[in-house]
């Protein structure tokens, strides 16, 4: 009886526990910068780039499977190397397969470290903030009033890290639903950017290039994000006209 009482978590254990996955994430983020950041280039997969197309060719299944869990991986652990991912996707894939089997790792990736933060230090933030008053408290039901815009905005704002807006909205607490409806949908556009410079990845290697990132910011580029992320920020514009007016 001793025995099996002892053996029980403590609530203060339960809670350190909870808080493992999250550790974990971030322990692996600073050990993948340190040991990683060297290997997962674009020179790297020049050197590759034959071997990769050849067993695309002899076992499509296989690298599509590989692929797709070695970017969830870089994405729910914040490795070094997702543009180089989702651009080797549309190397290897194609534009529409590419961009597909972009949108699916990096969503699967930032679910994952989105539950691991929201499990842990999420949950006990999201408990924190709800039980507190003043002006915190007004801050959490505001975001809650316009939770589709504001992580709509985090996703399509080039300006804003992807891991910023995977952990961010675990640990203030927004609908689990809404969190992936807008991540989904959000990195669509920079995806089939990424996507659209791998398609042509074998021609810029061929010349002795490095692909060129920059294309993101180039105006008909930024420009037609941008624009989705000003749609995005409209019902909120709306909101606080609507408010002012009642006031």
């Amino acid at each position: 009886m001793n025995q099996s009482s002892s053996s029980t978590p403590t609530p203060r254990g339960r809670r350190l526990v909870r808080h493992v996955p999250l550790a974990i994430i971030l322990v692996a983020a600073v050990v993948g910068y340190v040991t990683l950041r060297e290997h997962i280039t674009f020179e790297t997969l020049r050197e590759h780039r034959e071997m990769l197309l050849a067993f695309r060719d002899s076992h499509f299944a296989a690298l599509t499977a590989a692929f797709i869990t070695t970017y969830v991986v870089i994405v729910a652990f914040s490795l070094p190397g997702a543009a180089v991912a989702s651009v080797t996707g549309g190397f290897l894939f194609g534009l529409v397969l590419g961009t597909v089997f972009n949108v699916t790792a990096a969503s699967l990736g930032a679910i994952a470290i989105f539950l691991a933060a929201r499990w842990g230090l999420g949950a006990a933030l999201a408990a924190r903030i709800e039980t507190s008053d003043g002006r915190l408290k007004r801050l959490k039901e505001r975001l809650h009033d316009n939770e589709i815009s504001v992580l709509f905005l985090m996703r399509l704002v080039p300006a804003v890290p992807f891991f910023v807006a995977n952990l961010l909205p675990a640990l203030v607490g927004v609908r689990f639903r809404n969190f992936v409806l807008t991540t989904v949908l959000g990195i669509i556009p920079g995806a089939i950017v990424f996507t659209w410079i791998g398609v042509g990845l074998g021609e810029v290697f061929d010349r002795g290039d490095t692909p060129d990132l920059s294309l993101l910011w180039e105006p008909q580029i930024i420009g037609p994000i941008l624009g989705l992320a000003a749609l995005a920020a409209l019902p909120m514009l709306i909101k606080a006209i609507r408010g002012k007016r009642d006031i």
